[in-house]
């Protein structure tokens, strides 16, 4: 049995689009209506069969996709109605991801009376050419109105994504996009590097020589300034993608990266329970069929060994700026982290990637510096090896 105090955190996904973009590979269909009330009927199974095997104490509820905001306002009230039963109440934090244009009047007022106080809304970028890129459907200007529509009905926190490195951005395009952002007076901005994913339309294109990757010297640059351009417009680095105004971090996504429990329901989504990771079947269709025959919805499982869990302890805290406590690993695998991988295969690696700049050792943190968070994975996999 887990404790209360064990699971803080759920995770719903909630895989509608209105459209798939090109660079995407998290799982979503294209929204149906008729889909809507089976998807809600087997979320409200899957969460009540958690709720009798695991004590939940809620603190942190995020929604995400696909685009939870594509459901009309009758069906959105009862998704987030199944998500604060789950918590007995309003969570503290409470995230709801969103596109521009897909928030109305009538939305964030369903969104606002069920305790929703934060927004994550995917802007990507503020150039029509790099929007057309990427396949968003949505206009730069319609950031700034699903904002004030937000702000209106009392949502408290927002958060933008944008994304850099997209094919044809230049240093002053990408400084525009986050110019735009600041501007904005969100609470919070994430910026992500674009990745080519296999088996994504981005992709093929790439491979096809239809787009040309940017040069990874100025997605280096990219990143370096944007790390500049926030801090001194007052957001403060807490993680490699990520930037908060005080106090406005995401409390949910620290979950991930601290290594702790929490819940995942929903079509392809993955949690942490007990030491155990697993993660749903990515169909809609079958994930419906399974709950309602009374069968597992999860097509993966894994139990982690003491190793595996250590390696993906530092892996996650390393994305922070804070890094990896050494006092809360010691608590949690009876050593030190620097005796611990000393002992197996990342002994060296800390050492050479400290020699090497990369990273830094306190008698508090080992942490990554600047230069390290330039080759962050390059770093963290040598602890997963």
């Amino acid at each position: 049995m887990t404790t209360p105090a064990d699971v803080r955190a759920l995770y719903v996904h909630l895989p509608f689009c209105r459209a798939r973009c090109g660079y995407c590979d998290f799982y979503s269909e294209l929204y149906r209506a008729d889909a809507v009330q089976p998807l809600l009927n087997a979320l409200s199974t899957e969460l009540a069969g958690y709720a009798a095997q695991v004590e939940l104490a809620l603190e942190t509820v995020f929604i995400g996709g696909g685009t939870p905001t594509v459901l009309p306002a009758e069906a959105l009230q009862p998704l987030l109605h199944i998500c604060t039963r789950a918590a007995r109440g309003r969570p503290s934090e409470f995230t709801v991801e969103a596109n521009p244009a897909t928030i109305d009047a009538g939305k964030a007022a369903v969104l606002v009376s069920a305790g929703v106080n934060r927004v994550s809304m995917g802007a990507q970028s503020f150039d029509p050419a790099e929007l057309s890129v990427l396949e968003r459907t949505h206009r730069p200007e319609q950031v700034r109105e699903t904002i004030a529509i937000c702000r209106s009905a009392g949502v408290r926190a927002v958060s933008l994504d944008l994304i850099f490195g997209i094919p044809g951005q230049s240093l002053q395009s990408w400084l525009f996009s986050l110019d735009q952002a600041i501007a904005l007076d969100p609470e919070h901005i994430s910026c992500y590097g674009l990745t080519y994913e296999p088996g994504t339309r981005l992709h093929a294109r790439a491979q096809a020589g239809q787009v040309t990757p940017v040069d990874p010297d100025l997605e280096a640059d990219m990143y370096e300034a944007a790390i500049d351009r926030l801090a001194g417009a007052g957001f403060a680095q807490y993680e490699i993608s990520n930037f908060a105004r005080p106090g406005q971090q995401c409390r949910h996504n620290l979950t991930y990266w601290r290594n702790e429990p929490y819940l995942g329901v929903g079509p392809s989504a993955a949690g942490y329970l007990a030491g155990e990771r697993y993660k749903n079947v990515a169909d809609v269709a079958e994930y419906v069929r399974r709950i309602a025959a009374g069968a597992d919805p999860r097509e993966e499982t894994e139990r982690l060994p003491p190793q595996k869990c250590a390696g993906e302890t530092v892996m996650l805290a390393l994305r922070t700026v804070e890094g990896l406590s050494r006092a809360r690993f010691a608590e949690r695998f009876g050593q030190d982290p620097l005796t611990w991988f000393a002992q197996r295969n990342g002994g060296s690696a800390i050492a050479q990637n400290v020699a090497n700049g990369l990273l830094e050792v306190t008698p508090e943190a080992i942490r990554l510096t600047r230069r390290g968070m330039l080759v962050a994975n390059d770093v963290m996999a040598e602890f997963l090896e």
